[in-house]
């Protein structure tokens, strides 16, 4: 992704390898501050995964693969190193495609810096495909919603929703973008917005309430989000507030569309009710940075994900093109 820092413009992805440690882009300080931190242990991932100073499927998947990496470099036990990295969200499931790739190459006696490169790589060049089939989607002046956070930030690089707004503000369409806030993290406010900012994409940040009335006025005219795990039968999840938005753009006739590698489908699941969903901890309903907003003594409950049920979904667009979603259980995806 394009970004600029000390007034100098450079291509960077979210983490990357560097020597033998995982260098990240700090993404809790994001938008105020833009700084790297590094990891150079499979703990340090780990922590660094659970505290969202990473977050998004295909990034964590990379984080994993890369944590791997350090699990051999440090002469950790593999298969400790891949139970402590499955273990930090539940949910992506990237993470675990890309941890049990590193258990399988490293059977296979391979040298885990040289395949966590590749696949990192591979999911930044599908993301970049992504955008490429995404963009035939979004028509010249098309105003685009997108909820959380799907950008080069949560994908290593291009974005899986984010993908498909770039390659057509590339291409030179006159597009507009209305980011949802996404509560309880704020990833749309934060991090999309900052990503918008940094390609120069005209946006503006909404509350995550308004997408309704926003549709209903005609001012919505496609929606895109990303995905965290792709059931067999096209069900997905992502961030919370996913699903209504999926009901509200069916209701008001608006394509939706989610966007993600293959590597997020996971065809042993059924159905999006046998996705495991992460509830994080109250703090995040309670806290806006570091100001409490509820009383104290109150109760609160943090899904950080739902499911958007197959019926409400127009298409998922992928690197291998955009598949209907009565598609996915035949379609033979290679990953």
């Amino acid at each position: 992704m394009q970004v600029t820092k000390n007034g100098e413009r450079m291509d960077i992805r979210a983490l990357w390898m560097e020597g033998e440690k995982v260098r990240f882009i700090d993404q809790k300080v994001l938008p105020h501050k833009f700084e790297f931190i590094d990891a150079g242990t499979v703990e340090e991932v780990a922590r660094f995964i659970e505290d969202m100073t990473v977050r998004g499927a295909p990034s964590i998947g990379a984080a994993g693969a890369y944590g791997m990496a350090l699990a051999q470099i440090t002469g950790s036990d593999v298969q400790e190193a891949a139970e402590r990295l499955k273990r930090t969200r539940p949910t992506a499931y990237d993470l675990f495609y890309a941890v049990g790739s590193m258990v399988e190459a490293s059977g296979q006696g391979k040298d885990l810096v040289i395949e966590a490169e590749a696949y990192v790589s591979r999911i930044a060049d599908k993301c970049r495909l992504i955008g490429e089939h995404g963009n035939a989607l979004i028509k010249e002046g098309a105003n685009v919603l997108t909820h959380c956070n799907a950008g080069a930030l949560a994908t290593i690089d291009h974005g899986t929703a984010l993908s498909p707004i770039r390659a057509a503000h590339r291409s030179g369409k006159s597009i507009f973008v209305f980011a949802d806030e996404t509560r309880p993290r704020l990833q749309g406010a934060a991090l999309t917005s900052w990503e918008l900012v940094q390609e120069g994409i005209d946006h503006a940040v909404i509350a995550d309430n308004a997408a309704g009335h926003l549709m209903q006025r005609g001012e919505i005219d496609i929606v895109i989000v990303g995905a965290d795990r792709i059931a067999g039968n096209g069900d997905f999840a992502n961030k919370i507030g996913t699903y209504e938005k999926a009901v509200l753009a069916k209701e008001n006739g608006i394509p939706f569309y989610t966007a993600a590698p293959v590597s997020t489908f996971d065809f042993s699941l059924k159905s999006g009710m046998d996705i495991p969903i992460e509830e994080r901890g109250q703090d995040e309903v309670f806290y806006v940075g570091k100001e409490r907003i509820c009383p104290e003594g109150v109760k609160a409950r943090n899904p950080a994900f739902d499911v958007t049920p197959a019926r409400y979904i127009t298409g998922v667009i992928t690197e291998v093109g955009v598949l209907e979603p009565e598609e996915l259980d035949r379609q033979k995806l290679s990953t």
